[in-house]
């Protein structure tokens, strides 16, 4: 390939313009999924910000690219975002980039963009890769809607408790985990969401491309004997959901299993149901306390 900073733009409708945040997608791990306009971008601006600049000097690089960078990460974002945005108040052009994927996704992206917002800078992505969305096409699970939620923080106990406000949520779930995070939130989600279908996904689009399609119990099983290797996607299945129309098909005790196996408590499960069928809840107590 020749010099990249040698294209010219004189008759391209996407020219680079001053001023302008690009949030450009860059490959999630097959360097052949760049797209023809990120190269030409992250050519011609005036600097790139990037989450790790060796890691985007190497992409970069690799495409024959000489680029001036600027270090913008998570521990830095308040102080070089301002730098930033300055430079582009002052008719600079900028492409921001994330290790891989799509910047602004589970990434300090996002405050650069909100900040870009609230001072009139103009912002426009070079579309591409994103490991959410491949994950979820891959996974075999209900794709017409969905949730995600990122990367679950804190301690277990955390987990457990952002995991319990989300337990009932149809749509399906998305998140992102470090290997050496992965064995405890498996086990809080098994925990707490019961024995779901979920798709673990790793090494998205390279020669080790693994997609391995089992449930919660099964994954906990595999994973308390297996070390955890690489950036994991989780695509869960969202909790069951029954029309009222199907409750008089089940029985009290059948109505309130239907949920324990969600992972609510037999309590809170007793309560759902007295919920679902317009009766106090201690009728249903009633029924189940004495068996």
């Amino acid at each position: 390939m020749t010099n990249s900073n040698e294209f010219d733009f004189r008759e391209e409708k996407n020219k680079i313009e001053n001023g302008v945040l690009y949030l450009v997608a860059t490959p999630i791990g097959n360097m052949s999924d760049i797209s023809e306009r990120a190269l030409k971008v992250l050519a011609g601006v005036d600097f790139v910000a990037a989450e790790d600049t060796r890691n985007s000097g190497k992409l970069l690089s690799y495409f024959g690219i000489k680029q001036s960078f600027v270090s913008y990460h998570e521990h830095n974002k308040a102080e070089v975002g301002q730098r930033i945005v300055e430079r582009l108040l002052g008719g600079e052009s900028c492409a921001l980039v994330t290790d891989a994927g799509m910047p602004a996704i589970s990434d300090p992206g996002e405050d650069l963009v909100k900040l870009c917002s609230d001072k009139g800078v103009k912002v426009t992505c070079v579309t591409g890769a994103c490991a959410l969305t491949t994950a979820l096409v891959l996974s075999g699970l209900d794709t017409r809607r969905f949730s995600f939620e990122g990367f679950l923080k804190g301690t277990n106990s955390e987990k457990n408790a952002f995991l319990n406000e989300i337990k009932d949520e149809s749509r399906t779930l998305i998140f992102y985990e470090a290997p050496h995070k992965l064995k405890s939130t498996l086990e809080c989600m098994y925990a707490v969401l019961g024995d779901r279908k979920i798709a673990l996904c790793r090494e998205l689009t390279k020669i080790n491309e693994e997609i391995n399609r089992t449930t919660l119990s099964e994954a906990v099983a595999l994973y308390s004997s297996k070390e955890p290797r690489g950036e994991y996607v989780l695509i869960v299945e969202g909790a069951l959901r029954k029309t009222t129309d199907d409750w008089s098909s089940l029985s009290v005790d059948e109505h309130i299993e239907f949920y324990v196996k969600t992972g609510m408590s037999k309590m809170d499960a007793i309560k759902k149901v007295a919920k679902d069928r317009g009766v106090p809840k201690g009728e249903i107590y009633k029924l189940t306390i004495n068996k």
